[in-house]
């Protein structure tokens, strides 16, 4: 197989895994706290093993990088709870394309992280994410499902673009999977005293979820996004990116029968589109790669 396909597929198939980890806001009937506890917990193990396998370094190298990585886990933690209760009050839908609005807080943060110029372009695309948004969310009342879902979609966005900025940083001494690792660690430790503040039970089918959530979705959801760039360019790979919230709506379809209404699609379809066009115009640092990797993150 040509390198080049090889990337191609490897990319698709992280960002389909990336999609379908969504849809594990509706498979576990817990709260969100649990389920990002297990997913971190899962993807931690798993992290370990496939730097273990490929003989790569673990630890981190300056002891005052600690508070990073703890407040990277804990935003990491936010974010994905944000995310999938969003997904719990709404539906798969709602949850993917506003958490997808990362990139419009990026673009208006970022000129104050690493003082770059703000350019009209990026203006102008925000603008058209906000026409998209206003499609997606059918009123501005809090007590409708799908405008808290957006809301908290969006919640999610903006942690993720806070990561994000961060990760820019941290990646330049560290291996993307390295990143991942510790974000992973910390956020389940972080979650580990409010697993006692509610009341949840989990059976081995839930459990077994979880570690599907934490081994496939995440740890080897990001392997393979980051093994793909040895094959494609980051920008083609960031780009594809963009489908992991058609994959996870075609996904919930599929798997849990959920039919997003035409608004949605119509919204979500600009909000993509912009989001692509704007991958696309943007030239990203060489490791920003590492960004998306560390989402999962999702």
């Amino acid at each position: 197989m040509p390198p080049r396909s090889q990337g191609i597929i490897e990319v698709h198939s992280a960002v389909l895994l990336f999609g379908l980890a969504g849809l594990f806001g509706k498979f576990l009937p817990v709260p969100p706290h649990v389920i990002v506890f297990g997913r971190a917990f899962f993807a931690s193990v798993a992290l370990i093993l496939f730097l273990r396998w490929f003989k790569a370094r673990v630890f981190f190298g300056a002891k005052r990088d600690l508070p990073i990585f703890a407040a990277l886990g804990s935003i990491l933690a936010i974010h994905w709870i944000t995310f999938f209760h969003s997904i719990q009050v709404s539906n798969v839908a709602v949850g993917l394309l506003t958490y997808s609005t990362f990139p419009v807080f990026v673009t208006f943060m970022e000129p104050y992280f690493f003082r770059e110029k703000l350019r009209t372009f990026d203006v102008f695309a925000a603008l058209l994410v906000l026409v998209g948004l206003f499609l997606v969310i059918p009123d501005f009342e809090f007590s409708n499902r799908i405008t808290r879902g957006a809301l908290w979609g969006m919640v999610s966005g903006f942690t993720f673009a806070v990561m994000s900025l961060v990760n820019r940083r941290v990646v330049q001494r560290y291996s993307s999977l390295v990143i991942a690792l510790y974000q992973n660690a910390f956020a389940a430790g972080a979650l580990l005293p409010f697993l006692w503040m509610s009341d949840w039970t989990l059976g081995a089918r839930q459990i077994l979820f979880l570690a599907f959530l934490g081994f496939f979705c995440t740890a080897l959801a990001h392997a393979l996004f980051i093994r793909s760039l040895l094959f494609i360019t980051a920008q083609l790979a960031s780009i594809t990116s963009v489908l992991e919230p058609v994959y996870g709506i075609i996904l919930a379809f599929l798997l849990l029968g959920e039919v997003p209404r035409v608004r949605t699609l119509l919204g979500g379809g600009i909000i993509l589109g912009v989001v692509a066009l704007s991958t696309g115009k943007r030239k990203s640092p060489r490791n920003s790669q590492g960004e998306k990797g560390c989402i999962i993150c999702f």
